[in-house]
């Protein structure tokens, strides 16, 4: 039999039981506190709910919610009986949701109320579900309600042995390339790995950590995991909003958060008398990922927040936290995701195959890390084409230069072939990105008879003020000629998905209709 996973929530409830856990401080509510004690107690509730509801270990349970703290139960309930949390994104079509739902052969949903017409309406798509439990408001037809089965729920440690689930966790794909896929991991990862990558960054016991986007995402939802694991106290904020993120950060003092760069655009952009009204001195630790920080967000970062602050990770849902980026390296490495993390091998491998050894060569970054999953979920054979040994790729194209610092140039799917030269949007993006009046922007190849693909970029302006010819002679002072965008197009807005990756085949749909997109 595997040996058991210790109970980490428990660890903390018996050490440090009345130190804050979980804290809910919404704009128009009351603040609710609960202690590493209190918080074990109502996980051990919902698990042994779950158990009683017939769920096995390594069977997998959905979950769909914003953030909140019955959200936090399901993920430590989940893990206390070896069952899977499985996090559903609440912004999907009920098309979408049904597919991963379905796929993922969960024998349980739990929900929040917000989302009971979602799961209403596709329960006929969804005929592997045994239980639909809503918390949060009132259940449906043909639905149960979470705290009535919590209320009569014993509020000890579950009796069913986690140690025999064949399966830890299962996170699906963004979905940026095709049908989202279950990334599945066999195993917890070393703790060793963990214990190093807090080391680096400098974690430590007292830190308060802040949700800041969906912990329905690996990035969000893993590191609000490491800080519960750390016996951190962790502020949820159900939706972002710039402002009240300020609130929460001087209200809670907090240390510590991960963000993708939107939510962070949208604090710095605020007026400066807004953001002068909020102390933001105590973050220590902002944890830059799920999409590229430009260098320009990493400047108006820095000055509103303490220089020493900043940190970046380079990773995936499939490959964990891969490249780690210091506070003192942000402005001297302009576009850089940093070196290897600890206890992480990185190769580049060329075209014809052949590892890289040179600096300033581009090629597809391979990775060995206990800590990369074992699987996607029914489609094996996929990852078995995203490895090579022991070494895997997600299909990033990188370099790193003569300190060994990388750099990702793009994904594979989304690079450029223009006249037979590889051409990286993400190159072109962070260059136009400098300019003054661009507000967000995002580069794709579109059809070219004589090319085969031309540069075209999406922008965002600030105001209305920037045309098209003063952004070209902007591009031309910071880039090479064949770099520059051969057309121009203005948007509102850059369509991402919630980890603020841009959704490029949404903009290439119009452009490339009816044809055949060769991929580089």
């Amino acid at each position: 039999m595997a040996k058991s996973t210790p109970d980490i929530l428990a660890i903390h409830a018996r050490r440090t039981p009345e130190r804050a856990a979980l804290i809910e401080d919404p704009p128009n509510g009351p603040t609710t506190v609960w202690s590493f004690a209190e918080l074990d107690r109502q996980t051990n509730r919902l698990a042994n709910t779950l158990s009683a509801l017939g769920v096995q270990p390594g069977q997998k349970v959905i979950w769909c919610g914003m953030n909140s703290p019955g959200v936090v139960w399901m993920m430590h309930a989940a893990r206390k009986i070896g069952a899977v949390a499985v996090p559903l994104n609440y912004r999907l079509s009920p098309e979408e949701a049904a597919y991963i739902v379905d796929d993922s052969d969960a024998v349980l949903v739990y929900a929040d109320a917000d989302y009971v017409d979602l799961f209403a309406g596709i329960r006929a798509e969804i005929p592997k579900v045994k239980h639909v439990l809503i918390f949060g408001g009132a259940p449906g037809p043909d639905m149960l309600a979470v705290d009535a089965l919590l209320d009569r729920a014993s509020d000890a440690g579950p009796r069913t042995d986690p140690s025999g689930a064949a399966v830890n966790t299962m996170i699906y794909t963004s979905g940026t390339t095709g049908h989202p896929k279950g990334a599945v991991r066999a195993a917890l990862g070393d703790p060793e790995l963990l214990r190093q990558l807090v080391a680096r960054i400098g974690y430590v016991p007292e830190d308060v950590y802040l949700t800041t986007g969906p912990l329905y995402h690996s990035g969000p939802g893993g590191f609000m995991m490491i800080a519960q694991t750390l016996g951190n106290t962790v502020v949820v904020q159900r939706k972002f909003d710039a402002v009240d993120w300020l609130r929460l950060v001087e209200q809670h003092r907090v240390t510590t958060t991960f963000s993708a760069p939107t939510p962070i655009r949208m604090v710095c952009d605020l007026p400066a008398e807004t953001k002068a009204r909020f102390d933001r001195s105590s973050m220590r630790r902002m944890i830059g990922n799920a999409a590229p920080w430009s260098f320009a967000l990493k400047k108006a970062y820095l000055a509103d927040f303490p220089e020493d602050s900043l940190w970046e990770v380079y990773g995936s849902t499939e490959l964990g936290v891969n490249n780690v980026l210091a506070p003192e390296d942000q402005l001297r490495k302009p576009g850089s995701c940093g070196q290897a993390a600890p206890g992480v091998e990185l190769r580049l491998i060329d075209e014809k195959g052949q590892e890289i050894s040179e600096p300033n060569v581009p090629g597809e970054l391979f990775v060995r890390s206990k800590a990369a999953f074992s699987s996607y979920y029914k489609a094996h054979e996929k990852f078995e084409k995203s490895r090579r040994g022991d070494f895997l790729t997600v299909g990033d194209i990188a370099y790193f230069d003569d300190e060994g610092y990388y750099y990702i140039c793009d994904r594979k799917n989304d690079m450029i072939i223009s006249g037979g030269m590889n051409i990286y949007p993400a190159e072109i993006e962070s260059a136009l990105d400098h300019h003054p009046d661009v507000a967000d922007v995002a580069v794709i190849g579109i059809p070219s008879e004589p090319w085969g693909e031309s540069v075209h970029a999406v922008v965002v302006r600030r105001g209305n003020g920037l045309t098209e010819d003063a952004l070209l002679a902007f591009a031309r002072e910071h880039l090479a000629g064949y770099k520059i965008p051969r057309s121009i197009s203005w948007s509102d807005e850059i369509p991402r998905n919630a980890s603020g990756k841009i959704l490029k085949k949404v903009l290439r749909e119009p452009f490339w209709k009816d044809r055949e997109r060769q991929v580089g």
